[in-house]
């Protein structure tokens, strides 16, 4: 589990410290202030950790190997012209530091860069072992459609789409889990394949399908909100979202109606509840509302927190709670309050 992250000069943050929950963990803002950032450092350690054994070939992490593993990571992930692009803009050379604690001691990793860094980090504090699950992150985009051909094409063709993408796709394309796991699988499924009205399939030639009664649909052919749950079901289903893990997901609301950011929020919940920890960015009071609504009914024992972004003349401050009361007034949750409160008032 991912206890903290903390971020000096990082991007728009001057010094953020972010202590996590164990199940959910939701990043409040406006738009600009940092939200998917936070989301995208995090994620950058724990996949580079995730695939430190494989990649590497050592069992034992090595800072040599982990200053160019982290360095291509935030080059991939970010897309910067260079390393230190992501040192927050001040008069001057400035440091930036990214500092990553787990429930394990073991596993924790600090480095820092400078602003005329290139293509490698500092490593301050090396882990003693990898991690052992690998990340999932969604982007605010559905994958399914761009699935056929577009690792290799990403792998062979300089493309500026950024490499979280390339990740999600790889894990998207994994064989349906079996054995011991289907029995949990088939309890986090049928909600989503019924908002769907149907089941998520790939053929042999690399194309996603939804099968319903009627027969199957591209892909291409389904709502783009209805794509979204696919995705998060075939995840489910080839056990990448299953027992243990990381999941990011950035503005998991957008572009689904009220109905089904309610399947969301309940599947957020469920996932989160089996083992998962759950990072999500948003501004949507109604996703917010959802998610309180089932937790107070349903998730009462999930260790949640809220992150509040704010902006300030040194940059973007952070304020965290167990619930989004604690982190204070987000102006555009308010609008939205003041938005229902003048619409009643024609009522």
């Amino acid at each position: 589990m991912l206890d903290s992250l903390e971020l000096k000069n990082f991007t728009v943050f001057p010094d953020a410290k972010f202590t996590f929950g164990r199940h959910l963990n939701v990043i409040v803002g406006e738009n600009g202030l940092g939200k998917t950032h936070i989301l995208k450092a995090a994620y950058c350690v724990l996949a580079v950790s995730a695939r430190g054994t494989k990649d590497s070939g050592n069992t034992i992490p090595t800072k040599s190997y982990l200053q160019t593993a982290i360095a291509n990571k935030l080059r991939g992930v970010y897309k910067p012209d260079e390393i230190g692009r992501l040192v927050r803009r001040q008069a001057g050379r400035n440091r930036s530091e990214v500092m990553c604690h787990f429930a394990n001691a073991g596993c924790n990793l600090e480095f820092s860069f400078h602003t005329a860094s290139r293509s490698e980090v500092i490593i301050d504090l090396a882990p003693e072992s990898w991690i052992e699950y690998v990340p999932v992150y969604l982007p605010t985009r559905e994958l399914l459609t761009i699935y056929p051909g577009f690792v290799s094409l990403y792998e062979t063709t300089h493309l500026e789409f950024e490499e979280t993408w390339r990740d999600t796709t790889i894990l998207l394309g994994a064989p349906l889990a079996k054995g011991a796991r289907e029995k949990n699988i088939r309890e986090l499924l049928p909600p989503l394949e019924e908002a769907m009205g149907g089941t998520v399939e790939l053929d042999p030639a690399g194309r996603f399908y939804v099968k319903m009664k009627s027969g199957r649909i591209e892909m291409h052919l389904v709502a783009e909100g209805l794509r979204k749950l696919a995705m998060i079901a075939r995840l489910i289903a080839n056990g990448s979202l299953l027992d243990k893990g990381y999941l990011f997901w950035d503005e998991p609301d957008a572009n689904l109606n009220p109905k089904l950011v309610k399947v969301i929020a309940r599947t957020i919940l469920k996932i989160s509840q089996t083992g998962i920890q759950i990072f999500i960015a948003t501004h949507s009071l109604f996703l917010l509302r959802e998610i309180y609504i089932l937790q107070q009914v349903e998730f009462p024992q999930l260790d949640t927190r809220h992150f509040g972004l704010y902006e300030s003349e040194s940059g973007v401050r952070v304020r965290q709670g167990t619930t989004v009361d604690d982190i204070g007034e987000i102006a555009v949750l308010d609008e939205e309050l003041m938005q229902s409160d003048r619409y009643m008032s024609f009522e």
